[in-house]
C-alpha cells in the first residue's frame, strides 16, 4: 500500500475520517493515479498507522474512511540522536536519507571547528532545515517508517553536548582511536546499564573530522571515543556504519 504522512488535525477518530491536503493530493490523483475505493495506509508520524480507503478526490483534498488502526511496529524500541558535523554540499541529504531508513530519532546538524559550511544568517538556516525535513519525510514515506525524524536547527557543538546529556549512552567514531571499538563498550557495561539505554547518540565529524579540543570536551562529558576499523571513512559513510551497529546490538536488527 501507498503510504502518506498526516498531522493529527487531519484525522478524525469519531466520524473514522481522513483527510489529505497540500501536495500529497495532486500525488495521489496525477502521479500514483489512485482512484475511489483504493486503499491507503497513513501515518501520524507519531507511531500510530491506519489502513484507509478512499472516498472521495477532488483539487484541494481527499477524503479517507478509517478501516482498521493500529501502533506503528516499524520503530526501534531506542531512540537514536545523530550530531552530525556539517558537511558541503549535499552530503547532509544523502546522510538524513540513508539514517533515516536506518532508524534515526533526531538528526542535529552542529557547527564544528572544521566545519566549512557558513550560514548567512537564522532565515538561511531555517531555510536548509526545512529542506532538509522534507528529505526526512520522504525517506521516512518510502522506508515505512512510524515516525519522521526530527531535523533540528543547527547547534554549536558546547550547545550539542548539553543536548546529549539526555541520553543514556553517546559514542564518538573517531580516526585516532585504535583500541577500543563500539562492541567493547557495550561489552564493559552491565547487564543492567544495558538495558538501562533507551536512547543513544552519535557524533560525526564534518570532512576535516573532530578538532583536538572538541575530542577532548566529548570525553569529559561522557562520549565515549570509539573505532570503526582501521580504514578512514567519509563522514556521509561514517554515521550509517555506527548507525547500523547500534541497531544490531541495542535496537531491532540483532535477530535479523
Amino acid at each position: 500500500m501507498h503510504r502518506f504522512f498526516v498531522t493529527s488535525d487531519q484525522i478524525d477518530l469519531i466520524q473514522k475520517q481522513i483527510v489529505i491536503k497540500d501536495e500529497d493530493v495532486k500525488h495521489i490523483s496525477k502521479v500514483l493515479r489512485l482512484k475511489e475505493e483504493d486503499i491507503v495506509e497513513i501515518c501520524d508520524g507519531v507511531n500510530n498507522e491506519y489502513v484507509c480507503k478512499i472516498e472521495s478526490i477532488n483539487k484541494n483534498d481527499v477524503l479517507l474512511s478509517i478501516i482498521d488502526n493500529r501502533k506503528s511496529a516499524k520503530e526501534s524500541p531506542i531512540e537514536v540522536v545523530l550530531y552530525q558535523g556539517i558537511p558541503k554540499s549535499t552530503k547532509m541529504d544523502l546522510i538524513i536519507q540513508k539514517t533515516t531508513e536506518l532508524g534515526i530519532t533526531e538528526i542535529i546538524p552542529v557547527e564544528m571547528e572544521r566545519t566549512i559550511v557558513q550560514f548567512n544568517n537564522d532565515k538561511d538556516k531555517e531555510k536548509k532545515v526545512d529542506r532538509w525535513q522534507k528529505i526526512a519525510l520522504e525517506a521516512a514515506k518510502q522506508s515505512k517508517r512510524g515516525i519522521v525524524p526530527s531535523i533540528h536547527l543547527p547547534l554549536s557543538f558546547k550547545e550539542a553536548i548539553e543536548h546529549s546529556k539526555e541520553n543514556e549512552l553517546n559514542i564518538m567514531p573517531y580516526e585516532n582511536q585504535d583500541d577500543k571499538g563500539f562492541k567493547s563498550v557495550i561489552a564493559s557495561l552491565s547487564e543492567e546499564a544495558k538495558l538501562s539505554i533507551k536512547k543513544v547518540g552519535i557524533w560525526i565529524g564534518p570532512e576535516g573530522g573532530f578538532d583536538e579540543g572538541e575530542v577532548t570536551q566529548a570525553i569529559e562529558n561522557q562520549i565515549y571515543p570509539i573505532t570503526l576499523g582501521p580504514r578512514i571513512l567519509r563522514t556521509e559513510t561514517a554515521g550509517f556504519t555506527i548507525l547500523s551497529l547500534v541497531m544490531y546490538e541495542l535496537g531491532d536488527l540483532g535477530g535479523a
